[in-house]
């Protein structure tokens, strides 16, 4: 079958003919029909995240959805047929073993998602990541239901989902977003109020803000946007150490939590508001044989939304 792997730190995904997985006890093996792109895969190619990796080379692809191809023995919980996905997770494929960029991927069963009827294969591959992500941030972390007066800041692959996520859950949002030319999408989500800054939202006593920047200015200017006891949610790295305003944090009782990833559940429950067309990734479509070029084009910035080869 076909795969693009990685070899080497600061050379290009390699495009190989590899034997196809079969499954061991309590696995199954998943016909891939779309892979997302993420820039994760761009950590493993530049060195930054390449210690993660157990061995070379080793397929990419952790954003993964696609069809039951194969049973393993002690899995009951699947069945032949069955349309799936593969949330993104350190232990799972793409990252621990070999991932989704290639036409078959084997995975643990107990790490698969069953898919709902009506959803896009590449709109659950997206859910696998900035999805799952972006609701354990805006539901689980910052715990935003009905009512919550949310700013998000960032309105990239995660912050346009994550907008989307709150305004499904019934807050009222605002959108803080450098990049004018995405503010007019922000507005079609149906939010209050976009601007450029989250300084510009200072008085607006948020109960919870979203970071999906993390460029130190922008957690900053949540601390200072967010209401006395609120919260700070923290998703984005742009900066790995930043300065705050550590003053504001404390007289005025703001809690300052991460967010990393999230859950099976967390990924179920977005497939259930995508297949109820609650939200949508904004995706950039390719082919599998253009995968090798999407990487440097994510790295270049030249991709709008979430990056997604569909195929098989």
């Amino acid at each position: 079958m076909r795969a693009w792997q990685f070899t080497e730190v600061g050379e290009p995904l390699s495009l190989r003919e590899v034997p196809a997985p079969t499954p061991t006890a309590g696995e199954i093996v998943v016909q891939v029909r779309a892979a997302g792109l993420c820039h994760s895969d761009i950590g493993f190619l530049d060195g930054t995240l390449t210690p993660l990796l157990p061995f070379r080379p080793i397929t990419l692809g952790h954003e993964i959805a696609g069809i039951v191809a194969t049973v393993g023995a002690n899995v009951e919980e699947f069945e032949v047929g069955q349309q799936v996905v593969i949330p993104a997770a350190i232990e799972g494929p793409g990252t621990s073993m070999d991932g989704g960029f290639a036409d078959f991927v084997a995975v643990p069963a107990r790490l698969v998602v069953p898919m709902p009827d009506g959803v896009p294969f590449d709109q659950a591959a997206a859910a696998t990541d900035a999805g799952l992500t972006s609701y354990h941030a805006v539901a689980i972390q910052g715990q935003v239901g009905a009512g919550t007066r949310v700013a998000v800041v960032g309105l990239g692959g995660l912050g346009s989902v994550g907008a989307q996520i709150a305004l499904a859950l019934g807050a009222t949002v605002h959108v803080a977003e450098k990049n004018e030319r995405v503010h007019d999408f922000a507005r079609s989500l149906g939010v209050d109020a976009v601007v450029s800054d989250i300084n510009d939202l200072r008085d607006l006593e948020f109960d919870v803000v979203v970071d999906f920047a993390g460029f130190g200015t922008t957690t900053d200017g949540a601390i200072h946007a967010v209401r006395r006891g609120g919260r700070v949610i923290l998703v984005g790295l742009g900066l790995a150490r930043a300065e705050i305003d550590l003053q504001a944090l404390t007289l005025n009782e703001v809690e300052l939590i991460g967010s990393q990833a999230g859950t099976k559940e967390d990924c179920a429950a977005v497939l259930e508001l995508v297949a109820a067309r609650r939200i949508a990734s904004r995706i950039t479509a390719i082919g599998f044989e253009d995968i090798g070029d999407g990487i440097g084009k994510l790295e270049r910035g030249e991709v709008v939304g979430r990056l997604v080869a569909t195929f098989g």
